[in-house]
């Protein structure tokens, strides 16, 4: 199997570029063959390469017949700059499925949006990090043919006890740099996940009134609420779903789970599928 790694966000910074040779030598001895992409480190400030270039870099991997799926490892604010330069046609035909996670829920719902075409909203390099032997023991067992290990989620309802539609969302600040723009999935009947590293009370709030303001509340099946990083580490009195419940009928379902986020343990969903909680 051969796979393609892009950076379609913040370039890696040179501390980092060592976690890119070592997911390479995590993946090889699993039958995965590591494809670059040339723009993966920072050269001037934040930028890997221009927003065209970067595009560029994953419609090479969309159009090489050998790549059978592209992983981003990178995150961060840019990852949106690329959309007006990707062949949405291309990726359209492509079997080829895309995986990212934080700020590449700007591409991930895009290619939903644009295409139909589900994306997995997961940080392959999770298996470099902290948690490295439980992913790299998940991820095997995908590979293998088993996904469960690594999609099954563990949720607990907080409102109401089924929910079922296409899951859309993610990095709740990330997906609503789509917001007005023709990449911004069509939230009627569907379940919106949403996430986020960073953010108190403050921000998460502003961001809940701008999807309530969107009438998205009004039109969504469900929320799946996964984790919350630096609010979780804040103490704050309000918790999220208290934010949510400022703007939500008691009628709505709601579910969180700990398993889908920035921690180093969290599992893989896929955005653009159908899901029954």
């Amino acid at each position: 199997m051969k796979v393609g790694i892009s950076a379609c966000s913040n370039g890696h910074s040179r501390e980092w570029i060592s976690q890119v040779e070592e997911l390479v030598d995590v993946l090889t001895p699993m039958g995965v063959e590591a494809t670059l992409a040339e723009h993966i480190e920072a050269k001037l400030d934040e930028f890997s390469g221009t927003d065209r270039e970067r595009a560029d870099d994953i419609m090479a991997l969309y159009k090489d017949d050998s790549i059978s799926a592209i992983y981003d490892i990178s995150g961060g604010d840019l990852a949106n700059g690329i959309l007006k330069y990707l062949d949405f046609d291309v990726i359209a035909k492509s079997n080829k499925t895309f995986w990212g996670y934080s700020d590449l829920t700007t591409v991930i719902n895009a290619i939903y949006t644009m295409t139909s075409k589900s994306s997995v909203l997961y940080q392959v390099k999770n298996m470099v990090y902290s948690e490295a032997e439980l992913q790299k023991k998940r991820f095997k067992a995908y590979l293998d043919g088993n996904e469960s290990e690594l999609f099954n989620i563990d949720y607990k309802f907080l409102q109401g006890d089924k929910m079922e539609g296409i899951v859309v969302g993610g990095n709740i600040r990330c997906l609503l740099k789509l917001a007005g723009t023709k990449y911004w999935p069509n939230m009627n009947g569907k379940i919106i996940l949403l996430e986020s590293y960073g953010g108190g009370s403050g921000q998460i709030a502003t961001l809940l009134n701008q999807l309530d303001d969107m009438g998205v509340f009004q039109q969504i099946a469900g929320v799946l609420l996964g984790t919350f990083t630096a609010y979780e580490k804040s103490n704050l009195e309000y918790s999220v779903f208290d934010l949510l419940k400022m703007h939500i009928s008691d009628e709505l379902p709601v579910a969180c789970t700990r398993e889908i986020g920035h921690g180093h343990d969290s599992k893989a969903i896929y955005i653009g599928k159908e899901m029954t909680f």
